[in-house]
C-alpha cells in the first residue's frame, strides 16, 4: 500500500507484494515445487474471480475474502496457489493486459500506429475502472506486460527516434488515454452517485450561479464556458478531450521528426 499523498491515505499498487514469488506465479515457473490444492482451483480461476471483484466494485473491494467468497471456497484456499493481494494484483494487471488488439499491421504509418494504440488503453481503461485505482510506477513484468510494451513500442520504431525518446513518446500516448479515461470515468461516477447528468447538474444550479457570480467580469471564461456546455453538455467532454489532445501529441511527435535528418519511412 502506497500513500496517498493529495489526501494522506493508501492506496493499492502493482509490485507491492513479493518479488520472487510474484515473477515465479506471473511466468507460470514449472520448476516451482507442486503444492496440494483443490482440483476445481488454479491461479487462472482465482485472477478471472479477482477481476469480475474489481470490475464489479473496484480495487477497494477486492480482499482475499471476497475472492473466495466468489468461488463457493474458504479464503484460506486461495493461499495455496496466490500469497495475497498484492501478487493477485500483478496478476490481474498482467492479464488484462493481454486483452489490447495488436495487429501486426496498420495502415497509415507510425501516427495511425499510435492511434491504435491510444484506443486500445483509453479501451481498456473503460473496461477495467479498477486499474486507474491503482498506481502502477513498477508494472508487473509478466509475460502480457512485456508482449505488450514490445507491440507498442514497434509502433515508433525506425522511425528517427532514440531509444528513450520511443519509451517517452509511448509514454505521453498512453499517460494521455490513462488521464483522460480517468476523467471520464470519474464523472460516470459523479452521476451515479447523485443521480444528475451533467446537464440536469446544471439546471438545477444554474440560477443559483447566475445570481452569485457576475459573469460580465469573466468575459472569456463566460464565452468559452457557453461555447463548451452547448456543444457537449457538460463543462468537460472526455472523448472530445481525448482525441483532440492525441491529435495534438502527435502532431508534437512530427515536429520533431521534421528536424532530423533520418527519414521518417512511412
Amino acid at each position: 500500500m502506497a500513500k496517498d499523498g493529495t489526501k494522506g491515505q493508501t492506496r493499492d499498487h502493482s509490485g507491492g507484494g513479493d518479488p520472487a514469488r510474484s515473477l515465479a506465479l506471473l511466468w507460470r515457473d514449472q520448476k516451482r515445487p507442486a503444492r496440494s490444492g483443490r482440483r476445481d482451483l488454479s491461479v487462472d480461476r482465482i485472477v478471472a474471480a479477482a477481476i469480475e471483484v474489481a470490475d464489479a466494485d473496484g480495487v477497494v473491494a477486492l480482499s482475499m475474502r471476497r475472492v473466495a467468497d466468489s468461488l463457493g471456497v474458504g479464503t484460506m484456499s486461495l493461499y495455496t496457489y496466490v500469497p495475497g493481494k498484492a501478487e493477485l494484483i500483478d496478476l490481474m494487471l498482467d492479464t488484462v493486459y493481454a486483452e489490447t488488439d495488436k495487429p501486426e499491421h496498420v495502415p497509415g504509418g507510425w501516427r495511425a500506429r499510435l492511434e491504435q494504440v491510444a484506443k486500445e488503453n483509453w479501451a481498456l481503461f473503460h473496461r477495467h475502472p479498477w486499474m486507474l485505482q491503482l498506481g502502477i510506477t513498477r508494472p508487473p513484468l509478466g509475460p502480457n506486460v512485456m508482449v505488450k510494451y514490445d507491440y507498442e513500442l514497434r509502433a515508433v520504431a525506425d522511425i528517427g527516434l532514440g531509444e528513450i525518446e520511443m519509451d517517452t513518446v509511448l509514454n505521453l500516448v498512453v499517460g494521455h488515454a490513462e488521464n483522460t479515461a480517468r476523467r471520464a470515468l470519474d464523472a460516470r461516477q459523479v452521476q451515479k452517485d447523485t443521480g444528475l447528468t451533467d446537464v440536469e447538474w446544471w439546471q438545477a444550479n444554474g440560477q443559483a450561479l447566475a445570481a452569485l457570480i457576475d459573469f460580465a467580469s469573466y468575459p472569456t471564461a463566460a464565452a468559452v464556458g457557453e461555447a463548451v456546455g452547448t456543444a457537449y453538455g457538460s463543462a468537460y467532454d472526455a472523448t472530445h478531450n481525448f482525441d483532440f489532445g492525441l491529435q495534438r501529441i502527435l502532431d508534437g511527435v512530427e515536429a520533431l521528426l521534421a528536424t532530423r535528418k533520418t527519414p521518417t519511412g512511412d
